[in-house]
């Protein structure tokens, strides 16, 4: 496998991603489209997880089929989005006729993060900033830092967030043999600090209340014991991992669950009981693995075991970027044009190429 880091998530093929950033409110959405169709997996390890159809995907699902995936800000306001991606998608054609139903059906699932203004009203529409973030969808390399839905998001809230730092979006990608792809997509608002596994030194975090590097291990206990904790703080690390490579369900719920150990191995603490943490996997591949032939496992389960490897490479390396920025430096804000009416947008989705 080569050295993750390297690309990003639209590496993989039939994957497209688009973002809009509304920096008023300083919240964003970050949309992920599959025009061809894919199959998809989740594990939600958080306690406090902000949902948007995960059960379609989880074992008991039937199908595990999806269209698009969605991370936003704003938390449940966030879920407005589904509305967004919806109407863009049926705007573009797609979408399947299902069980004899009229007006087609369109699979999208999602998550969000708590990034909430404390000092005023909410006034994001999260609908059509979905919207404009489809519009926006493509297979250029995907931004990192603080844009998309990572745009409020913030990391080391340990101690409260007045100590803590600019979190962000972060992907990367991890080659694999016969010319497949695993990328992954990271939004990383997490209460703990992220930490470099290779070296276990913290990356970004929990601020020393004297100054002075990072927060240590006693004052951060000295403050929770203290009952002055950051009982209102609330993280999250949403992660999306995708791969061309043929993988069945089975596949696809060990990649997810990969990705989740990856989170574990760079954020300290992770998947508290306050925390949202949640992990998508999505092949874009519809063939079924045979094992005859090329396929045949060298094991049952090699197949999974591949993916999985390269998706906590993967998550890892997007984790790290998402708090480190694309050249290394602190996390930068974009501007992203986002707006108004969905229904004013159509022509200029319709404009595009249809939807497959």
């Amino acid at each position: 496998m080569s050295e993750p880091g390297l690309g990003t998530l639209t590496d993989v093929r039939d994957v497209r991603l688009g973002i809009a950033t509304d920096e008023r409110s300083a919240t964003g959405v970050s949309v992920v489209l599959f025009p061809k169709g894919a199959r998809g997996a989740v594990e939600a390890r958080g306690g406090a997880p902000g949902t948007y159809h995960t059960d379609g995907l989880g074992f008991q699902g039937a199908m595990g089929m999806v269209g698009a995936l969605f991370f936003s800000g704003g938390s449940l306001y966030g879920l407005d989005s589904a509305r967004g991606i919806r109407r863009f998608i049926l705007d573009m054609g797609g979408g399947a006729r299902l069980w004899g139903a009229r007006p087609p059906l369109v699979g999208i699932s999602g998550a969000v993060i708590f990034d909430l203004p404390r000092d005023r009203e909410l006034t994001v529409d999260y609908e059509p900033l979905a919207y404009s973030a489809c519009l926006a969808a493509s297979a250029k390399p995907v931004p990192s830092g603080c844009v998309g839905a990572g745009r409020g998001a913030r990391v080391g809230k340990l101690l409260g967030r007045e100590r803590s730092m600019p979190g962000g979006q972060g992907s990367a990608a991890v080659r694999l043999p016969r010319g497949f792809t695993v990328g992954a997509l990271g939004i990383v608002n997490a209460v703990g600090n992220v930490v470099d596994p290779s070296t276990g030194k913290v990356v970004a975090g929990t601020r020393s209340p004297s100054g002075r590097g990072w927060a240590t291990r006693e004052e951060v206990l000295a403050r929770w014991t203290a009952r002055l904790g950051p009982a209102a703080e609330r993280g999250t690390v949403l992660v999306a991992v995708a791969t061309d490579a043929p993988a069945t369900r089975w596949d696809l719920h060990r990649m997810a669950r990969a990705a989740n150990d990856a989170v574990a191995r760079t954020v300290i603490p992770a998947h508290m009981a306050s925390d949202g943490d949640i992990a998508f996997a999505v092949s874009t591949n519809p063939s079924v693995p045979t094992g005859r032939g090329r396929d045949r496992e060298a094991y049952p389960g090699a197949r999974a075991d591949l993916l999985a490897l390269a998706t906590e490479e993967a998550v890892v390396a997007a984790v790290t970027r998402a708090v480190a920025g694309p050249e290394g430096g602190p996390p930068k804000a974009r501007a992203h044009r986002n707006h108004h009416n969905p229904s004013a947008l159509a022509p200029r989705a319709q404009k595009t190429n249809p939807w497959p």
